[in-house]
């Protein structure tokens, strides 16, 4: 949960004035069944781009930023889309993954970035992105209504209600859970292949990646961003059909290959933070600490929990019942509480001021109701220096007295963060070292000290297995503070 990123965004309602149309297919030259037109699917991007910054946070690195944008934008020139504008972003998340949303909105986090090996995967996954773009794949999966909606994974109307109560909005973020078909992924990774190609570079290595992904797992439950295999189904076996598929454009088209050096792409992801980065927040033995906002508040045994730039989310085990910390609207406790019940629309059952820590706070007790559901709410606001925290404690009324007390002593818990080793927590980076003797991977790694739970990780982070062979002078990534 970054200072930088608070904010809150309205939600957008661009398709309430679609109409029936088709549209042109940029890479078929068909004409195609699509409800958006694209000036609709440009807004769509643009007005959901601001939301995905919000959410997740944009890396802070510049000389890495300034080069994945080269690389897309080299590669959008090629593309049957050149005359749209193209925005590149790489976002602060662990994930591995990559997304575009229609318009030509394309985001990197920097989980993937440190998963390649070479400056040929990256852009053969980033024209794969650019191909979802110029084929209008998003704005076809909208149009047939398959967007899923932003959530902890509550499963149920409890997380979507009490979003659009307090003001989170799920358009943006709903637009990365779009599930694409295996027709969708198949054109995607050949038009990937022939762009990268078209470029100069080796699609093989595009295919190789596809190794590394399988290799992954799926991710944790509470990551509020989905993995790679989440968001783009597996086709069949890409990994063989993207090799075809390179080697047929390799004889297509004027190929001349780029000079790449492996290391030159290694140096730029060279101190890449790797995982979840602690200055943003992290929990530890049932406390959620961030340093950067120097506060803590305990967090109840099981619950699962999501950080996100814009807020943090605890989900009971039940997954009947939910706590949202985020920043509140106005400049004093009684203000934000004031606001809040404005804009949900609110019946208040209690309300009375406190000291929390020896800060003030208002206490709210309400009620809201939607078509779907009612909602039991208990709300603390609490001013902190310049900031005014907000917990809201939800569930539904049946189940709001067996989950009060869990409310309380989170809410009551907040405090100011002094433990010194919370505060000058650092977080692990992709470290760039040479093999100092011929070895297989796995001795290569522990030679630099890394421990054999961290040997298998550590073989896909480097796109080989424990027992493969390294020659002295090979770059080696480690991850290290």
């Amino acid at each position: 949960m970054s200072h930088k990123f608070f904010s809150r965004v309205l939600p957008v309602a661009l398709l309430g004035g679609l109409v029936f149309s088709c549209a042109k297919d940029y890479v078929t030259g068909k004409r195609v069944f699509n409800l958006m037109s694209e000036s609709q699917e440009i807004a769509l991007g643009k007005e959901a781009d601001p939301q995905i910054v919000a959410e997740y946070g944009i890396y802070d690195d510049a000389k890495l930023a300034e080069f994945v944008n080269r690389v897309g934008q080299d590669i959008a020139r090629v593309s049957h889309r050149p005359n749209i504008q193209y925005t590149f972003r790489v976002v602060d998340s662990p994930i591995v993954n990559a997304f575009a949303l229609p318009g030509g909105y394309v985001y990197f986090t920097r989980g993937i970035l440190a998963h390649f090996n070479s400056e040929a995967e990256m852009a053969g996954v980033m024209g794969h992105e650019i191909g979802h773009v110029t084929a209008r794949h998003g704005a076809e999966q909208q149009s047939k209504g398959q967007l899923a909606q932003l959530g902890l994974g509550l499963g149920s109307v409890l997380s979507e209600d009490f979003n659009r109560f307090s003001g989170i909005a799920q358009l943006g973020v709903g637009l990365l859970f779009l599930k694409f078909s295996r027709s969708q992924e198949s054109e995607s990774d050949l038009l990937g292949v022939e762009y990268s190609t078209r470029l100069g570079y080796n699609a093989h290595e595009m295919a190789g990646f596809f190794r590394t992904i399988g290799r992954l797992s799926g991710g944790n439950e509470g990551e509020r961003l989905p993995s790679y295999l989440s968001t783009h189904p597996d086709p069949g076996d890409r990994e063989v059909r993207v090799n075809q598929l390179a080697g047929e454009w390799q004889t297509k088209v004027p190929y001349q290959p780029k000079n790449l050096n492996r290391l030159d792409y290694l140096r730029m992801i060279d101190g890449v933070v790797y995982g979840e980065d602690p200055r943003q927040g992290f929990v530890e033995n049932n406390v959620f600490y961030h340093p950067g906002l120097r506060f803590q508040f305990p967090v109840p045994e099981k619950w699962l929990v999501a950080n996100s730039p814009q807020s943090v989310d605890m989900q009971s085990p039940e997954k009947n019942a939910g706590i949202q910390f985020t920043l509140g609207k106005g400049t004093t406790p009684q203000q934000a509480a004031d606001n809040f019940v404005t804009g949900a629309q609110a019946t208040v059952i209690r309300r009375e001021n406190a000291r929390v820590h020896g800060m003030t706070a208002v206490v709210l007790e309400t009620s809201l109701q939607s078509q779907n559901t009612a909602l039991q709410v208990l709300s603390y606001f609490i001013q902190k220096e310049q900031n005014i925290f907000v917990f809201h404690g939800f569930t539904t009324p049946a189940v709001y007295t067996k989950v009060y007390g869990t409310f309380t002593s989170v809410m009551a818990g907040f405090d100011e963060l002094r433990n010194q080793a919370a505060l000058n927590k650092k977080p692990n980076r992709v470290r760039i070292e040479t093999a100092k003797q011929d070895a297989d991977l796995a001795t290569a790694l522990k030679g630099f000290g890394m421990k054999d739970d961290m040997l298998k990780e550590l073989s896909i982070l480097n796109g080989m297995t424990t027992e493969a062979r390294v020659k002295r002078g090979d770059p080696i990534k480690v991850v290290r503070p």
